[in-house]
């Protein structure tokens, strides 16, 4: 139990004999208090903080000068309460997804130039997109960026309707709905034309199942090698966007009666699982299959991993998503924006020409690592 202390008429505690001194509660300085240190009215400190015109550089230095003295820390969410703004941009991202950490990067540094913030929502196995859209509508975020979301059109438009919405990644037709995507037809057209002038001709795609970007992508795919001529030797397994799924499809191939020479993932997570289980098996990258990604994330950039895989530029997709959020806020657009941008293919180790001797069944592969599994 805290016993009595005496307080002089200056403030200064003075413990009794055996007493517990419990000192009063700081009081943080206030935006009055930074004005009177640095001698200027709390209309013009308030002016420096939201960095709006009407004071000289001699003066912001002065009134920052003072709140840095004063440990005075300006309440950003105050002032944009109270001027009915809270100036966030709403993410959605999947926390396992290397691609959309990059992206949030680059929005991040985005939104920064125009006095804007992000709030981030995480998309988990235990968490789905209509969760973390809801949390973020919680906060007052302006308008949303939805990273390869996989909601419906329809309950996108509706979204749309509520405030600025933009999908970046995937393939989405609605009058309210803004869309940032590169191609992902043409981009596996990339990926499928690099491997046939390199020779391979049996060639498998792994897919990323029923969603609209794996539709894309796995269209993309036997549109290419059809326009190769290509289009009996085309093959299509089951995945999704995991290392597991590479890793069992992986199997599935080394499991197979015929290898092919070529892969071509779903995405860069995708094949690295692929990569795991060949490497596993022995199986020589890229001198008996090459492997082909898609995001070119940051682990795609390895030297252990030097994966060919397609750029999706999140550094512009980033750049133009909010570009568009901003303009239907702050310009008053009410007309959807689709901006589509090119892929680019990145080469790197995990492709080669194809050696077709020896290639023709993958039985002496099973039965030489039939020891390493």
């Amino acid at each position: 139990m805290t016993r009595e202390a005496q307080v002089d008429d200056q403030g200064i505690v003075t413990p009794r004999d055996g007493a517990e001194v419990v000192a009063p509660p700081v009081s943080q300085p206030t935006m009055r208090d930074v004005a009177a240190r640095a001698g200027v009215s709390k209309a013009l400190v308030s002016v420096v903080f939201r960095n709006a015109p009407g004071a000289s550089d001699q003066t912001r230095a002065r009134v920052l000068e003072a709140a840095e003295q004063l440990g005075y820390r300006h309440n950003r969410t105050a002032s944009r309460l109270a001027l009915r703004r809270t100036r966030l941009l709403g993410v959605t991202m999947s926390l396992r997804n290397t691609f959309h950490a990059e992206l949030v990067e680059e929005l991040q540094a985005a939104v920064a130039q125009h006095d804007y913030d992000i709030a981030i929502s995480t998309v988990t196995p235990t968490r789905d997109e209509r969760r973390a859209i809801d949390r973020l509508l919680e906060f007052r975020t302006e308008g949303l960026i939805l990273l390869g979301t996989e909601i419906p059109t329809t309950t996108l438009s509706a979204l749309g309707r509520q405030l600025p919405v933009v999908v970046v990644g995937r393939r989405v037709e609605s009058p309210t709905v803004d869309v940032v995507r590169t191609d992902d037809v043409t981009g596996m057209g990339l990926a499928v034309d690099h491997l046939v002038d390199l020779g391979h001709r049996r060639i498998t795609h792994v897919d990323g199942g029923s969603g609209m970007i794996a539709s894309d992508r796995r269209r993309g795919c036997r549109r290419a090698m059809r326009r190769r001529g290509l289009d009996d030797h085309a093959n299509v397994i089951p995945g999704d966007y995991t290392e597991e799924a590479g890793i069992r499809a992986a199997q599935l191939l080394l499991d197979a009666d015929r290898l092919p020479t070529g892969i071509v993932a779903v995405n860069d997570r995708c094949a690295i699982g692929i990569l795991d289980g060949l490497v596993r098996a022995g199986v020589d990258v890229p001198g008996t299959i090459s492997v082909v990604g898609y995001d070119d994330n940051i682990i795609s950039r390895l030297a252990y991993v030097n994966l060919t895989t397609v750029s999706q530029e999140p550094q512009q997709q980033a750049r133009h998503a909010v570009a568009a959020a901003l303009d239907r806020l702050d310009g008053g657009r009410t007309t959807p924006a689709n901006t589509v941008l090119p892929p680019r293919l990145v080469v790197r180790g995990t492709t080669g020409p194809a050696v077709r001797a020896s290639n023709d069944s993958a039985t002496h592969l099973r039965d030489a690592t039939v020891g390493q599994r």
